[in-house]
C-alpha cells in the first residue's frame, strides 16, 4: 500500500462518515461494531479497514438496516449486502462513500469502477449535480477541519476533472450555433479552483454555443484583447477563494469600468465567495451573480 493516512482518531470517523462520535462509540461497546486501537494513553485510533466498515454500516442503516441486525453480520457480508442494496436502491450516497474511499487510497482504480457503474444508468449532468457537486462540498468541510491532505483533495479533483474534459472533448468536433454570441470563461487573479467553470463549460458546448476557457489566474487587464476579435460577449468568473470578499466590489466596479463599455458585454459570477457579498452591493448593471451554476445554466 501506498504512504497514505492509515489511521484515523474518533473525530476523523464523525468528518468522514456524518455519524456523531457519541454514536459511534455506543456502536462499538453495545454491538461490538469497531475494534479501535488503542495508546499507552488509552486514545483511541482506527484503520482504514474500519473506516470502510463504518461507511457501509452507514449505508445500509440509511436504506432501512437497524443496527442490531447489521451487527448479526459477518465481516464478509457487510460489503455483499452493500452491494446487493446498491444495485437497486439510490446509488448516490453509496458512490460518495466509494469515492470518498478511492480519495482516502488514492485509488484510481476504484474511482474508475464507481463512475463505469453510475455511467451506465445516470447521465453525466446527473452524476455532477448529484454526487460530484455534494462530494466536493463534502471534501471542502474535510479539508478545512485537517482530516484529509491538500494531495487528497487534489487527487479527487484531478479525476473529476478528467471527466468533465473529456465530456468536452466529445463535443468539440460540433460546429457551434450560427450565432454572434460568445462565452468567455475564465478565473481571476490567483484563482486556480476551475472544475465549476469546466462544467459550466461543458454545458454551454453541449447546448450548442459557442465557448473559450481561458482557465485560471487570468489578469483582468489580459482579457482586454478579446474585444477586438468578439462583437457580443458574455464573460463567466468562478470565485472560489480569490477575490477576498472585502475587494470584490471593487474588482466588479473596475471589471465594469474597463469591460463593460457597451450593451453587447455582460458577466455573470458565482462561487462561495459571493455568498458573503453584502446584499446591499449595488451591482452594475451589466453584472449579475447566481447562487448556483444549474440555476445560471437555466438562464442561458
Amino acid at each position: 500500500m501506498n504512504n497514505i493516512q492509515v489511521n484515523f482518531s474518533i473525530k476523523d470517523l464523525e468528518n468522514l462518515t456524518g455519524i456523531k462520535a457519541h454514536t459511534i462509540r455506543i456502536w462499538e461497546k453495545r454491538y461490538n461494531l469497531l475494534r479501535p486501537n488503542r495508546s499507552d494513553t488509552n486514545i483511541r485510533s482506527y484503520s482504514l479497514t474500519s473506516l470502510q466498515k463504518l461507511l457501509n454500516i452507514s449505508f445500509l442503516n440509511n436504506n432501512g438496516y437497524k443496527i442490531s441486525k447489521i451487527a448479526e453480520l459477518s465481516e464478509d457480508e457487510i460489503p455483499i449486502k452493500v452491494r446487493e442494496i446498491a444495485s437497486r436502491a439510490k446509488v448516490e450516497d453509496h458512490a460518495i462513500n466509494a469515492f470518498m474511499l478511492s480519495m482516502l487510497n488514492f485509488d484510481q482504480v476504484l474511482f474508475y469502477n464507481t463512475y463505469k457503474n453510475l455511467i451506465e444508468n445516470k447521465s453525466f449532468n446527473d452524476i455532477f449535480y448529484d454526487i460530484f457537486l455534494p462530494l466536493l462540498n463534502e471534501i471542502g468541510l474535510l479539508w478545512q477541519t485537517d482530516t484529509i491532505t491538500p494531495a487528497h483533495e487534489r487527487f479527487l479533483t484531478s479525476h473529476i476533472k478528467q471527466k468533465i474534459l473529456l465530456n468536452i472533448e466529445r463535443l468539440q468536433i460540433l460546429e457551434p450555433k450560427p450565432v454572434s454570441k460568445t462565452f468567455i470563461l475564465f478565473l481571476p487573479d490567483n484563482e486556480v479552483h476551475d472544475i465549476g467553470l469546466l462544467f459550466i463549460n461543458y454545458q454551454l458546448r453541449s447546448k450548442g454555443y459557442h465557448t473559450i476557457f481561458l482557465g485560471e489566474s487570468v489578469p483582468m487587464s489580459n482579457l482586454v484583447s478579446v474585444l477586438e476579435f468578439f462583437d457580443e460577449i458574455t464573460f463567466i468568473s468562478y470565485f472560489t477563494v480569490y477575490p477576498e470578499l472585502i475587494e470584490i466590489p471593487k474588482y466588479i466596479e473596475q471589471f465594469d469600468d474597463l469591460l463593460l463599455n457597451n450593451e453587447k458585454t455582460d458577466l455573470l459570477l458565482l462561487g462561495p465567495k459571493l455568498i458573503g457579498l453584502d446584499e446591499n452591493v449595488q451591482l452594475p448593471e451589466r453584472v449579475k451573480k447566481y447562487d448556483s451554476i444549474e440555476n445560471l445554466v437555466k438562464d442561458l
